[in-house]
């Protein structure tokens, strides 16, 4: 009974952004091929290399993981908070499923739009710059995680949200910024020691250094802080979505 309920859930979800392809997947690829030709052959031929990696090489895997956390935490504040505005959630919250399962579903949609767009954008990167993978069960893990991590904190503004504002306001105003604050442009050691020590408080700072480490071998972060971080995130947060999922928190009131 739960796994026809779970598959249900799952199959509306990846089917959902899919059948938008023109408009969940379509964008951010273009978006990223802009990236690339603007920062990185425009702007990029007029900067040195950074840790012995030219420019572009240096800011792909950056750009790559900037689209799987946009895709993935999108993909979930939409999705939930659609259904709370049209009412159909309710039909969802009576179901038999456990809280756990409804959560794992959306958060599965959120992982399967961020790796699409996230392989596509790294397919495209092959066009403009040369990427080795050093440490393959490194990129797989960090990837996953972090599609995980930005997947429950999209469930968690859905669940939140009051408005479609509410649900525009922090990739816009939080989410962003801290991507781009996030070392995907820059190394952290080209900055002042006040804004190193800053910038340290940036969990995505943690989760590009891991994917740069696993393709580039570069970091400036040491990868077991990045690793135990990613963890606590995701751990923290399907904790705290379960609890309010199971209280109705945001739903019910």
């Amino acid at each position: 009974m739960y796994a026809i309920g779970f598959y249900t859930l799952v199959r509306r979800e990846i089917h959902r952004f899919m059948r938008l392809w023109s408009q969940t997947v379509l964008p951010p690829v273009i978006t990223m091929i802009l990236y690339f030709v603007i920062f990185g052959k425009m702007v990029g031929s007029q900067i040195a290399p950074i840790h012995g990696a030219a420019y572009m090489q240096y800011i792909a895997p950056g750009l790559i993981m900037m689209s799987v956390v946009t895709n993935s935490y999108l993909n979930t504040v939409s999705s939930f908070y659609l259904l709370r505005f049209q009412k159909c959630i309710e039909e969802i919250l009576i179901s038999p499923m456990p809280p756990s399962l409804i959560l794992l579903a959306f958060v599965l949609g959120g992982i399967s739009r961020g790796l699409v767009v996230g392989l596509l954008v790294t397919i495209l990167s092959l066009f403009f710059t040369h990427l080795t993978v050093h440490h393959g069960l490194l990129m797989i893990v960090t990837v996953l995680v972090t599609s995980i991590v930005f997947s429950l904190a999209g469930f968690l503004n859905g669940m939140l949200a009051r408005s479609f504002d509410d649900i525009t306001i922090i990739p816009t105003f939080v989410l962003t910024p801290l991507t781009y604050l996030g070392g995907v442009f820059y190394s952290i050691h080209m900055l002042p020691a006040f804004w190193q020590k800053v910038s340290l408080f940036n969990p995505i700072l943690y989760l590009v250094n891991a994917f740069r480490y696993s393709l580039l071998g570069i970091t400036d972060i040491p990868i077991v802080y990045s690793l135990f971080l990613m963890f606590l995130l995701a751990v923290f947060l399907f904790g705290l979505n379960y609890y309010f999922l199971k209280k109705g928190l945001g739903i019910r009131t």
